[in-house]
């Protein structure tokens, strides 16, 4: 008999195939009734998939009795209860390395769009203004400073692509890293007063607000703040604040504290937004797909998922 798992997130059509083919899927997130969805299946259910966004919270998994395995379709696991699974075994994997190009290509695009008003020109030629009325002018990008928080493996890639616009690059981690050559600065203000932009780039899973008023003013009225980490790193009352008082000058924004709700204050000219899409590429969804498979294979085996967080 095929074990069942519960897929909380839609998956490409071919991961989705593959896990068809192998397990007895259920399709919660097509489900009206969810709790009663739960009544009659949550018994059998013996791995889930989720995305890092969804999760699945304390509340679902005590449901689950024979629950083994819960794979993460990405990096983030802020949002699953990382302490009930470690108390009943329960594997959770990730799908960390295959993220890190997307993730890194889509920061140095939110600082271009950011700093160049790709966004502003785009829609001044489609609402035929071309030639009616004036664009103020954007900010140059090559040469600017590049204050990186996080340098991990995302915040490597993030390094090398800005070093390579002639950018210097400044970090921020919990100590210095021997093997890059970037500068370190240890206090985070002292790393926005020193930078043009402000890349988030760390997982911080127990970090929130880090980023707040005193942050943006330390980065000031010609700073951009970019995230593509984790959307409560951000205080975004705060960020919200700053850009209408002109106290910075603009962000780039994938990720946010409360998905998908956006606060209005950051629906602003200035801001390039985005719906939590640092890995939506078909190869690298593959690729985490396919890590995904491996995983609930493995639980499924008695072995531990190479990418288990928890056991």
């Amino acid at each position: 008999m095929k074990p069942d798992v519960l897929l909380i997130n839609p998956m490409l059509p071919a991961i989705d195939q593959a896990l068809r083919d192998a397990y007895t899927v259920h399709n919660y997130y097509e489900q009206a009734d969810k709790s009663g969805f739960i009544d009659e299946t949550g018994s059998r259910i013996r791995g889930v998939v989720t995305g890092g966004a969804s999760g699945i919270d304390g509340a679902l998994m005590r449901r689950l009795p024979a629950l083994e395995v819960i794979a993460v379709n990405g990096i983030g696991t802020d949002a699953v209860d990382l302490e009930q699974a470690r108390a009943r075994g329960i594997h959770v994997s990730t799908t960390p390395g295959v993220l890190t190009d997307d993730v890194a290509d889509l920061a140095l695009a939110l600082l271009l769009a950011a700093c160049r008003g790709i966004c502003q020109s785009d829609r001044y030629v489609r609402d035929g203004k071309w030639g009616k009325s004036a664009l103020p002018l954007a900010r140059r990008f090559s040469g600017m400073r590049v204050g990186i928080v996080g340098m991990g493996r995302v915040g490597r890639a993030i390094a090398t692509r800005a070093a390579a616009f002639g950018c210097p690059i400044s970090y921020t981690d919990l100590r210095a890293i021997p093997d890059v050559p970037y500068t370190f600065i240890a206090d985070l203000h002292a790393l926005a007063r020193d930078s043009d932009a402000l890349v988030l780039a760390a997982s911080a899973d127990d970090a929130e607000g880090i980023i707040d008023a005193s942050v943006l003013n330390a980065l000031g009225p010609q700073g951009y703040l970019i995230n593509v980490a984790r959307g409560r790193l951000v205080n975004e009352r705060d960020l919200a604040e700053a850009l209408e008082a002109g106290r910075i000058a603009g962000a780039g924004l994938d990720v946010f504290a409360d998905e998908p709700n956006v606060p209005s204050g950051l629906i602003d000219e200035r801001v390039v937004l985005q719906p939590h899409r640092g890995s939506a590429t078909v190869q690298t969804r593959t690729d985490m797909g396919n890590i995904v498979l491996a995983s609930l294979a493995d639980a499924f085996a008695g072995r531990r998922p190479t990418t288990s967080v928890t056991t």
